[in-house]
């Protein structure tokens, strides 16, 4: 009998134990963790830190600063090799305690369940009938990551006294969440398990295959987010090491550049902004189960509702039993979603490349076009979007090269003449031409800048296309060609439609054909077939920002579902979500920190991405 009870008594411990394996491991890698003295990994996060604060390197030579930076990180991989905290077992084990935990805790959970889509990694499957516009997903707040939950935990001594973290809510999240992560009593692991382990963003891609990236428009922004990424590694490091306040952390013993860059990638994949309990604030928060969801051309359906404090999401369309359920995450580029969420989306309506235009202010006319462009709300200096679609240019970047490629006179008569007033008001309307000969200009100006954009790529369409037929091509390869060959098409698409243009407008000017007269009625009107979209051009927001700053389209005002977020055709385990919502692109979700330290602290020098 006694025998029996000792038998039993072991069981249940070593049961026990089994589980508690579950909830996190270290990684020993293949073979035993290299020793490192603490001092000789401070020396080499002090060279880290240095190099990714220096000036911005001379054009041409980011590359060369990137494999330098990316020398250094990987000298501190080898060094802590089998130190990152990572679960044991498939992402598959742990679903089933998410959907518990979540139905615990007060979601929403009886009409779907997480299912694996092959290509587009996990997601939400219906399991019933669902209908469109049905209310079938809540998350309650006290589910929800936030900047506050952050403040109230472990890590809240640490947060109050730098000014990163108060500053930065998304590098908050990030340490909030390897924080919770290393605690097996954590009321959110059952969420933070059924995390990605690995995400497919750029900051895991090999060098050859950041190289794939050389010549297209995302490169440069992946570039300083890797560098970004590494700087903030080097300085949290330091600080965790040395702050008294962060003592009492769980990461003390064990924060690897891999865990932080699990943690960013998590970050930038999910964060969704919603409004603080009182609704007098936005915050930044990671949404349980609901990040599950992927993504599919269609309208904003999530919002927050205050009264009931959760988190709500209505069906884009119909749903039949076992059919996947899917979001829309916004209006993304393709180089957003390569960039912040690790996927390239095929049939994403929203795909644009950017084109920086200035008027130069040597130019003789530059200060009479800069006040036409001025009364028309836009700057003289911008970076404006060309659309996979038609027309490939908005009303904004329609106007603004109008005005380029105006003569004084004409310059004149939108300042001086008659009706100058209501004739700004045109600008953006291609019903509307300033003359024959200026719509020749414009046109022949877009033709010609495509094509010299086309030129700076290392490969051609054909190329990348004979690429793609490769079936030994690896996942990040693939979506390396896919975004170049994308932005190609965009670009020869633009080309081509300013050759058509051109030519249309010199047939009209040899035909001697009459210009257009608008009617007061008329003048408001920009040239979109969208009925929102058919107003003044000075009341809307503009689709481009000042040069330096990422486009931004921001079209929704709800809490969630804005356009900031990422599509979901996420090719591992859900990697390619970033939620709608975010509004402000935050470059790789963490944005760049200062340079300067000080007693294992630094000051913000400069809080976005350089």
């Amino acid at each position: 009998m006694l025998i029996c009870i000792l038998k039993s008594l072991l069981d249940q411990y070593i049961s026990t134990m089994g589980k508690k394996s579950r909830v996190k491991i270290q990684k020993s890698g293949s073979g035993a963790t290299p020793v490192v003295t603490p001092k000789e990994m401070m020396n080499l996060i002090a060279e880290l830190l240095q190099k990714c604060s220096s000036a911005a390197p001379s054009a041409g030579k980011e590359w060369e600063e990137y494999t330098q930076i990316r020398g250094l990180v990987e000298k501190i991989r080898k060094k802590q090799k089998g130190m990152s905290t990572l679960f044991d077992g498939s992402r598959d084990d742990y679903f089933p305690d998410l959907m518990s935990w979540a139905q615990e805790s007060g979601a929403s959970c009886d009409g779907f369940t997480v299912a694996n889509f092959g290509t587009e990694g996990y997601g939400l499957r219906a399991t019933r009938d669902i209908k469109a516009e049905e209310l079938f997903l809540w998350i309650p707040r006290k589910m929800l990551m936030t900047v506050e939950s952050a403040q109230s935990s472990v890590m809240g001594p640490l947060y109050c006294q730098d000014r990163i973290l108060q500053a930065m809510g998304n590098v908050t999240l990030a340490f909030h969440l390897l924080c919770e992560r290393a605690n097996s009593d954590s009321f959110w692991l059952p969420y933070i398990r059924s995390l990605p382990q690995e995400y497919d963003t750029p900051l895991f891609y090999q060098q050859d295959e950041v190289q794939l990236l050389l010549g297209t428009q995302a490169v440069q922004d992946v570039l300083s987010q890797y560098k970004n990424t590494a700087r903030q590694y080097a300085y949290f490091y330091k600080l965790v090491q040395t702050h008294p306040a962060a003592s009492k952390l769980p990461l003390k013993d064990s924060f690897t550049f891999d865990d932080y860059r699990w943690a960013v990638s998590s970050v930038m994949t999910r964060q969704n902004q919603i409004p603080t309990e009182d609704g007098g604030r936005i915050t930044l928060a990671l949404i349980p189960l609901w990040d599950m969801c992927n993504h599919t051309n269609g309208l904003i359906t999530t919002g927050y509702n205050l009264e009931d404090d959760r988190c709500e999401c209505v069906a884009l369309q119909d749903y039949k039993e076992n059919e996947q359920i899917y979001i829309f995450y916004g209006t993304r580029s393709n180089a957003e979603f390569v960039i912040h969420n690790g996927f390239f989306f095929q049939d994403n309506a929203h795909d644009r490349v950017k084109i920086k235009l200035g008027v130069s202010k040597s130019e003789r006319l530059y200060a009479m076009k800069a006040e036409v462009l001025a009364r028309a709300g836009i700057p003289a200096s911008c970076v404006f979007a060309v659309h996979c679609n038609e027309p490939p240019i908005s009303a904004q970047l329609l106007a603004f090269l109008r005005v380029f490629c105006m003569t004084e006179q004409e310059l004149k008569d939108y300042l001086l003449g008659d009706g100058a007033v209501n004739k700004i008001f045109t600008l953006g309307n291609s019903e509307f031409p300033v003359s024959w000969e200026n719509e020749i200009k414009m046109w022949t100006f877009l033709e010609t800048r495509a094509a010299l954009l086309l030129k700076t790529y290392k490969t051609t369409s054909q190329e990348d296309s004979s690429m793609l037929e490769k079936a030994d091509l690896s996942l990040n390869c693939r979506v390396a060609v896919q975004l170049s060959l994308a932005e190609k098409q965009i670009l020869e698409k633009a080309s081509a439609s300013g050759r058509a243009k051109r030519l249309h407008f010199e047939k009209k000017l040899e035909e001697g054909a009459p210009l257009p007269r608008y009617e007061e009625s008329d003048i408001a009107l920009l040239e979109n077939s969208d009925a929102n979209s058919k107003l003044p051009i000075i009341l809307r927001k503009l689709e481009e920002v000042e040069e330096g700053q990422e486009i931004q389209v921001e079209e929704h005002s709800h809490f969630l579902n804005g356009d900031k977020a990422a599509a979901g055709f996420d090719q591992e385990a859900n990697a390619g979500l970033t939620l709608e919502g975010i509004s402000g692109d935050v470059d790789s979700a963490l944005d760049s920190i200062g340079s300067s330290t000080q007693k294992g602290q630094k000051e913000v020098a400069n809080l976005s991405a350089s």
